[in-house]
């Protein structure tokens, strides 16, 4: 872990007050991390080992009981308009159209902008999300999967240096989800927006994230591994199964779900320092060496005459 990175996280620990006499429970504790500018992080764990704890300290909506996160050289202490967040219920203003939802926004990260100006802006990232003819609708008149393209239209419209999501797309069946997945990635490559995701979903961690991050089971969850992802960065959901590396990635990350992450949060490693997790890079090694390139073979023309004496 860098304190030099973008982003960086040291030492979080979240308590809670035991009930009725009961001692405190450590949802997660001595978690360090970083992210650099650009990256796109997922990270992944059971239920209960405090994912959505740790994006809402990233984003200010709560605290840590230990710790601390700096952004861009900043402490962060509180929300902030350079970390936009989408959660996994779309939370639009139901009265308000979809251009209203996302004007709302820009007006809070703009106040002096013109109104032209903010129509414009409005309908580049609508049309960005694929809802150009749709901004008029209200939320009751938009299918689930419309309601959370609005809700990601106004998250990257104010521009955030920090996008957080909170397993935005649990919700919605399979074709739905891939497009916005799609439209997703290619936001962030021509944005070179730093993401911090939270998803169950193991094939959908390996199609967006440069790394994945791996919790234990809580309580005193950690970090146990860092997986970094080796598939090209131009993969598509049509052509991921078919990458050499996909189901050692893919094996590895579902092997840790459902036996390593118990025996982890068992017994830590001897080897395990919660400052610098490892870093794994499945598959990468089992990769077959590249054929060795062909020697031209020259023509007859070309070929120089052996004379053999046999004196």
């Amino acid at each position: 872990m860098s304190n030099t990175s973008f982003l960086f996280a040291e030492g979080l620990a979240k308590k809670f007050p035991g009930a009725r006499g009961k001692p405190n429970l450590t949802v997660f504790e001595d978690v360090h991390f970083s992210i650099e500018k650009g990256e796109f992080v997922c990270i992944i764990g059971h239920s209960g080992c405090g994912k959505t704890t740790i994006l809402n300290v990233l984003a200010g909506l709560d605290s840590a009981s230990a710790g601390h996160v700096v952004m861009d050289s900043r402490e962060v202490a509180g929300p902030s308009l350079e970390r936009g967040v989408v959660f996994q219920g779309h939370a639009l203003m139901p009265w308000l159209s979809a251009k209203k939802n996302v004007e709302f926004a820009v007006r809070s990260r703009w106040p002096e902008m013109k109104q032209k100006d903010i129509d414009a802006h409005c309908a580049k990232y609508l049309g960005l999300v694929g809802l150009t003819g749709s901004e008029h609708k209200k939320p009751s008149e938009l299918s689930g999967g419309m309601k959370q393209r609005v809700g990601i239209a106004r998250a990257f419209s104010i521009e955030p240096k920090m996008l957080l999501l909170d397993e935005p797309f649990g919700a919605l069946d399979a074709l739905t989800r891939g497009n916005i997945q799609d439209e997703l990635k290619k936001i962030c490559a021509a944005t070179n927006q730093t993401v911090f995701m939270i998803t169950h979903d193991v094939d959908e961690a390996i199609l967006l994230s440069d790394k994945i991050m791996l919790m234990s089971n809580g309580p005193k969850a950690r970090i146990a591994e860092i997986v970094v992802n080796t598939l090209p960065k131009e993969r598509t959901r049509e052509t991921l199964h078919k990458e050499p590396r996909f189901y050692a990635i893919r094996n590895h990350l579902v092997d840790f779900l459902v036996s390593r992450s118990r025996r982890f949060s068992e017994e830590l490693p001897a080897d395990y320092d919660p400052k610098n997790p490892p870093l794994v890079t499945p598959g990468l090694e089992t990769q077959p060496e590249p054929p060795a390139p062909k020697l031209p073979v020259p023509e007859a023309s070309e070929r120089s005459a052996v004379v053999v004496n046999f004196r």
